[in-house]
């Protein structure tokens, strides 16, 4: 694609990334539900004419993976190199994620660069040795404070559990580096009060100001127990602190320290998609590592709620965790795409069902578009031999459809593209798509077909084309977010002869009325939505 940009880009890429995932197991829905996110609002902009680089990747080093790779009997990096090549990489292509980039924490291109950027701050004075005693969560990789624990209970009566993964914390006591973020907590203030949108949603904002109005703690950067991370470049005996090591896979995938021009033009992230989880991470400690090189900070870190299934976040350790597979293989990989960003409001927490995402795939997805979808390319088949008729009776009606497609055009670019609110743009297209089954019904072309005057004919070949152009911008607006059922759709309407490639549509021109031209050849395709069987059971 064209680096085209946009005048508000300009020759910088729209850059998002998800976090790197853990590869200390295979990737469940939740994983699924921040790459999906991400994917479509980088497809979305790309649908713009935007320059975008979408980037996902792997977190390969610390405490967690070495347990986990010994507890298979094999090395860190052959389990890392295991689940990415047959678990991670194949279910992102499964699920038709078009990133730009896959970066694993353990390749040489950002190993070299995180020990660069850590020297770096170092010889600035921005790192000291010191000791540090706390509890530990090598679920997180993360210190605690005494006050966010948990009091166990039954089998972990009279220990302290973390918080999020409900197992016990470890007390840890090391010598370690320490980055002196107690010096950034003005600085970070007054960076959130003078970007109010810098993180995402309000409650998360909050929650992160509160954090840090209570003044920060320097933190520990290095590891001296085990020695599965990168080294610290003056002292081998320690490794980087693996989230010191992850964070920085924005910068070094990049060009950071190495490709200046494209570092230049891409960094930093426009979005940063990450749970809410890991929200501290990304909005309090990776700003201040970036002030503390004079870099420039990113645009928004947008925080998405957790999945939830029987009221827990789904998880491995919380025995919910469910294969995307497991979905996908009954609903098909468009649907899913579409269920969990239509169901759940970005941002907060969410709870999935096999029978809610059942009830709006058969009331949405198949009744509502694949029906209409079905309908128009029978009726253009059945009264115009399969060629798209011109409008030349255009009514109050017809106005109400164009005025209707503006108003999706407009919400849904909006939402979708600058607000992260992928619910409501979905429900913008939607509610368009009941509007003109509403159209299709109050103007009962199959008895318009009946008047086989010059004037009826005229109104039926209206009817139709008003309806398969709105099916033509449809294709459009959901072509980011369902990609084979929009080019299914697309090559139903003849639109790919007449207008050419469905990615080259710009989301923006959607609502300009009248792009399909008549003469296209319509053909009934295969069903968009099929009718669901029985869900399986184990």
């Amino acid at each position: 694609m064209a680096a085209t940009g946009t005048e508000k880009q300009g020759a910088k890429a729209f850059y998002v990334s998800t976090p790197i995932y853990y590869v200390n197991d295979a990737p469940h829905l939740g994983h699924a539900y921040t790459t999906v996110a991400g994917d479509v609002l980088t497809r979305w902009h790309r649908q713009r004419g935007e320059k975008v680089w979408y980037l996902t990747g792997t977190d390969e080093h610390g405490q967690k993976i070495m347990r986990t790779a010994e507890a298979n009997g094999v090395t860190p990096q052959a389990w890392a190199d295991k689940l990415v090549t047959e678990s991670w990489k194949p279910l992102w292509e499964h699920l038709d994620i078009a990133n730009d980039d896959f970066i694993r924490t353990t390749q040489k291109r950002h190993t070299d660069r995180v020990q660069e950027f850590v020297q770096d701050l170092h010889d600035k004075g921005e790192i000291y040795k010191g000791g540090y005693e706390g509890p530990y969560c090598v679920g997180c990789e993360e210190y605690k404070l005494p006050g966010e624990l948990l009091d166990g209970e039954g089998e972990y009566a009279g220990q302290k559990l973390c918080p999020i993964h409900k197992k016990p914390v470890e007390l840890l006591s090391e010598e370690n580096y320490f980055f002196k973020l107690s010096e950034y907590s003005e600085k970070l203030l007054a960076h959130y009060e003078a970007n109010p949108g810098f993180i995402q949603p309000e409650s998360a904002r909050n929650e992160v100001v509160n954090f840090v109005r209570q003044g920060l703690q320097d933190l520990s950067i290095s590891r001296s127990t085990f020695d599965w991370g990168v080294p610290v470049p003056w002292d081998d005996k320690h490794v980087i602190y693996v989230w010191i090591d992850a964070l920085l896979n924005y910068a070094t995938a990049v060009g950071y320290n190495e490709d200046p021009e494209r570092f230049e033009s891409t960094f930093p992230a426009d979005v940063h998609l990450v749970g809410k989880d890991i929200l501290r991470f990304h909005a309090i400690i990776w700003p201040a590592m970036l002030m503390a090189q004079g870099l420039p900070l990113p645009g928004k870190v947008a925080a998405n709620g957790w999945l939830m299934v029987g009221g827990e976040k789904m998880s491995k350790s919380n025995l919910t965790g469910i294969k995307p597979q497991d979905l996908t293989s009954h609903f098909g990989v468009d649907a899913y795409r579409w269920y969990f960003l239509r169901a759940i409001a970005f941002g907060q927490d969410g709870s999935f069902s096999w029978e809610d995402f059942s009830a709006r795939y058969t009331s949405e997805l198949a009744n509502d578009y694949g029906n209409l979808a079905s309908r128009v390319a029978a009726m253009v088949t059945k009264y115009f031999g399969g060629e798209l008729p011109a409008a030349t009776a255009d009514g109050a009606a017809e106005k109400a459809i164009h005025d209707g497609l503006t108003k999706a055009v407009t919400e849904a670019d909006r939402k979708i593209g600058e607000e992260l609110d992928f619910q409501g743009g979905i429900l913008a297209v939607f509610d368009f798509v009941k509007q003109v089954n509403g159209y299709i019904t109050e103007q009962e072309p199959w008895k318009v077909a009946k008047d086989e005057s010059p004037e009826g004919r005229a109104r039926l070949a209206t009817i139709l084309y008003t309806a398969a152009e709105s099916l033509r911008a449809m294709a459009v607006l959901l072509n980011p977010i369902m990609p084979d059922t929009s080019q299914k759709l697309w090559a139903s309407l003849g639109a790919e002869a007449s207008l050419g490639s469905l990615a080259d549509q710009k989301v923006q021109d959607a609502a300009d009325w009248g792009r399909l031209p008549a003469g296209a050849k319509v053909t009934k395709g295969a069903v968009l939505f099929p009718r669901l069987e029985e869900k399986p059971t184990a």
